[in-house]
């Protein structure tokens, strides 16, 4: 029986220092919901994943990775009509880099609410869902609060990580309206510190609120309760996608029935492992790779 279900849109990510000069680039996938499914799975937990996927070879890619990582894609919709979406990113001074986006009408984009399967939905223990989905399209909002209903309709526990994307938004004001309504129905709520104005009006209502603070740790905030873990000392490669990592580590605890101190514990190591790596998945522990 699946664990965790867990739906987004998978990219393929071209990243290089300078494209007008470099003469090779590096080419992963990448999606917060994809780098919880296989953080997940590395740790031996039953995770599904749904979206749609392009028949091209990006597509073909995703499928191929989350297979081989032992995430169930059973429920996957292969579009021939629509392409993968493609982020473009560069890298500037330091760690910063500078992104460009193309996924507008992308396979990952046409998400349904007739692709969301309710048996599946409805047999996890957790639903896992992020702002950036219900951010790509009417379609994509309507699949993300259908699972969402499904969910807590049959006692399921729903986890939301808000992950705001500013270019996925027409104004601040439209994306903190959508992520507040996302968020009220989180059993588990996952922010950033500078993500918290946007949903502030559930912060105290969220049984369970887990905050990271990038170099200064993460808290999370469990039936009135705050417990604190400081950052992993690590030389990060790339802080792209540890939010996912992070994510991947607390529900593991979690579901293993830990003590939120170590839930944080647990996910500040996968996101440690995540930083250490150029990719936001394929450096992520197995259990026994996990710290003490």
């Amino acid at each position: 029986m699946t664990e965790v279900f867990t739906l987004g849109e998978a990219l393929g990510v071209v990243t290089a220092d300078r494209l007008r000069h470099d003469a090779t680039v590096r080419l992963d996938i990448e999606g917060p919901e994809l780098t919880t499914a296989i953080g997940l799975a590395r740790l031996g937990h039953e995770v599904t994943w749904l979206g749609r996927v392009s028949v091209d070879e990006i597509g073909v890619r995703t499928l191929t990775a989350l297979r081989g990582e032992g995430v169930d894609v059973s429920h996957v919709r292969v579009d021939e009509t629509a392409p993968t979406g493609l982020v473009v990113r560069q890298r500037r001074i330091g760690r910063s880099s500078h992104e460009v986006h193309y996924r507008e009408g992308s396979a990952g984009s046409r998400l349904s609410t007739g692709d969301v399967p309710a048996e599946a939905v409805q047999s996890a223990r957790i639903l896992h869902v992020t702002g950036i989905t219900i951010g790509l399209s009417g379609f994509a909002w309507s699949a993300v609060h259908h699972a969402v209903k499904l969910a807590r309709d049959a006692g399921v526990l729903v986890s939301v990580d808000v992950n705001h994307r500013p270019h996925l938004w027409e104004s601040v004001d439209e994306a903190r309206q959508g992520l507040t309504e996302l968020a009220t129905s989180a059993d588990v709520l996952f922010a950033n510190q500078d993500e918290l104005t946007l949903v502030d009006p559930v912060l105290a209502r969220v049984p369970e609120l887990v905050v990271t603070r990038g170099a200064k740790g993460a808290s999370a905030t469990v039936d009135g309760l705050r417990y604190d873990t400081q950052a992993a000392p690590v030389t990060a490669l790339d802080p792209t996608g540890v939010g996912g990592a992070f994510t991947a580590g607390y529900l593991s605890a979690l579901l293993d029935g830990l003590h939120p101190a170590d839930r944080l514990k647990r996910g500040i190591a996968l996101a440690a492992f995540a930083v250490a790596s150029p990719s936001s998945w394929q450096g992520l522990p197995t259990h026994g790779e996990l710290p003490p």
